[in-house]
């Protein structure tokens, strides 16, 4: 008998326009100790999927019809008093994102116990023993201490251990896990699925995994179902789906997923625009050139020492390549790439960026003019492109400030600038007078990078630009950023804990840890012959690269 088992399962929205479906006939079953995984981009339905099961549709969403069944009961249209019952007790929700899923205000022991109040455990000793053994259980260390913390003093990797925790306080015989690492470092990513793996090995529990990325898929499930636009297109065992896709979409998936594109890392890196050697010679060829850059932060408390996010950093970045610094959260790679667009200013170190005619000037001392001038050179597009974008104006407005900020051209020229960047980033003209909350993540992302480049900047620096969007969109970027840089000679500074995008889209990488380098070099050799254990244990942990190798 199945833990699971839906049929036809139909879900609508409100509309101005009326009612709307989203979710056309979707069947999907988990069997006992299965993992399966539900499968697509953003707007496919796998997460209304996942939430209609359990009835937390968002305002205005129904379940129009098919049957839900849990451990052979039809829930199918039980109120939500019902509901609650199966909540947390037959089945556990592990959502997407810890920030928002968890109280800023309460502190995460009150949080975890809060679970077992609501399905009847009345002692707050007996709540108090149970969620220290929680919190130990998904590996937090000192229990204890944790349980009296806020949300804001773990990381992102134990709040999401601490919603695992609350998923499994009941021993459910189901846990749906929505996203559960997308917003996670690859190694934080495997321990967090490592951890679900070892659950559902000891307790026998069963895992409806949604995900839009088909690397954790190939990774962690035994059968795989493929979602589109609300209508399941292909499912069955993960190995077939992964070797033999019948449906265009699946295939589409497959080659976009950074993961399996480049398969177990031996294979030669995409080939990408280089200048030729004798040129570059000819030249000074480095347009970035950072020496010993030192950041520290004080940290509040008598006596406390500072704390140092960047210790002795250098790298060079050659004209018209890619360099990347990737690590983990924490590494120091965001810090960096602030120092090198001078939104902050070194403690130490050098940072020379070398004109056009191969003249050095050390921007690491800059201010006033002479800062202002430097951001015609570098331009910053951010990780987020729902929150880096102001809501307030229209994309032709969004496009065009930089120009307007630099006093550049008359109005309609800029006007006129601002549609032809549009068009260079593969955007259609009557997106100029739409607003940003019009326009879908990979829409705004691609205006974000029109933004960046309406003052012809040397450099680019993309700070961990792609990491907040699906695969197929992601990809679609990659390779917008790869047309725009052979196109206009650009640099790109690439920030990124993602390996298999880096590997994809740079030239060279040096490998931050607790704000130090430990290792640096061509991409290919990084990637084929690491020397550092933590590059080693980087590269270990991408998704997919063990299913795709065997």
């Amino acid at each position: 008998m199945s833990v699971l088992d839906v049929q036809g399962l139909r879900v609508s929205y409100d509309s101005r326009a009326g009612r709307r479906e989203v979710v056309h006939g979707v069947d999907v079953s988990v069997g006992e100790g299965e993992v399966v995984a539900l499968v697509g981009e953003s707007g496919s339905g796998k997460s209304t999927t996942a939430h209609a099961l359990i009835g937390l549709l968002p305002e205005g969403g129904r379940v129009d019809g098919g049957s839900i069944a849990l451990g052979g009961v039809d829930i199918t249209g039980w109120s939500q008093q019902r509901l609650r019952a199966v909540r947390g007790a037959q089945v556990g929700l592990v959502p997407q994102d810890p920030v928002s899923s968890l109280d800023p205000v309460r502190p995460i022991g009150v949080q975890v116990g809060e679970v077992l109040r609501l399905h009847g455990v009345r002692s707050a000793a007996v709540r108090r023993a149970r969620v220290l053994e929680l919190l130990e259980r998904v590996g937090l260390d000192d229990p204890a201490l944790r349980a009296r913390q806020y949300p804001h003093e773990l990381s992102g990797g134990m709040r999401q251990r601490v919603l695992i925790a609350t998923a499994i306080a009941l021993r459910p015989r189901l846990i749906i896990a929505d996203e559960p690492t997308s917003a996670l470092d690859v190694t934080v990513q495997r321990r967090i699925l490592d951890l679900i793996d070892d659950l559902r090995r000891e307790e026998g529990t069963s895992v409806l995994l949604v995900t839009h990325d088909l690397g954790v898929a190939a990774d962690r499930a035994q059968r795989i179902v493929v979602l589109n636009q609300g209508r399941v297109v292909e499912q069955g065992p993960s190995a077939g789906i992964l070797s033999s896709p019948a449906d265009v979409y699946t295939r589409q998936l497959l080659a976009d997923a950074p993961a399996l594109a480049v398969g177990d890392f031996r294979r030669p890196a995409p080939a990408l625009f280089l200048r030729d050697a004798a040129a570059a010679a000819a030249e000074n060829p480095y347009v970035i050139v950072a020496d010993g850059l030192v950041k520290e932060f004080a940290v509040h408390g008598r006596g406390r020492e500072p704390f140092r996010a960047v210790d002795d950093v250098s790298f060079r970045v050659r004209r018209g390549t890619t360099h990347a610094l990737v690590g983990e959260s924490g590494s120091g790679k965001t810090t960096t790439a602030r120092l090198v667009t001078r939104f902050l200013q070194p403690d130490a170190g050098r940072i020379e960026l070398v004109g056009s005619s191969g003249e050095l000037a050390d921007i690491a001392g800059l201010r006033g003019e002479g800062l202002r001038r430097l951001r015609r050179r570098i331009q910053l597009v951010y990780q987020n492109p729902f929150s880096s974008l102001d809501p307030r104006q229209s994309v032709a407005q969004i496009v065009a400030e930089p120009l307007h900020n630099f006093r550049e051209g008359t109005r309609a020229e800029r006007s006129a600038r601002a549609a032809e960047l549009l068009d260079r980033v593969a955007l259609p003209a009557d997106l100029l007078e739409r607003s940003p909350r019009e326009l879908s993540g990979g829409q705004r992302q691609r205006v974000a990078i029109a933004r960046a480049l309406a003052i012809r900047p040397d450099v680019v620096v993309l700070d961990e630009a792609v990491s907040a969007l699906d695969v197929t969109v992601q990809a679609r970027i990659l390779e917008l950023l790869e047309s725009l840089q052979q196109e206009l000679g650009l640099t790109y500074l690439f920030i990124s804990h993602d390996l298999a995008v880096v590997r994809r889209i740079s030239h060279t990488v040096s490998v931050m840890r607790r704000g130090r380098v430990v290792e640096a070099g061509s991409t290919e050799d990084i990637f084929t012959s690491p020397a550092h254990e933590y590059t080693r244990e980087l590269l270990a942990a991408v998704p997919g690269r063990s299913e795709v190798a065997a």
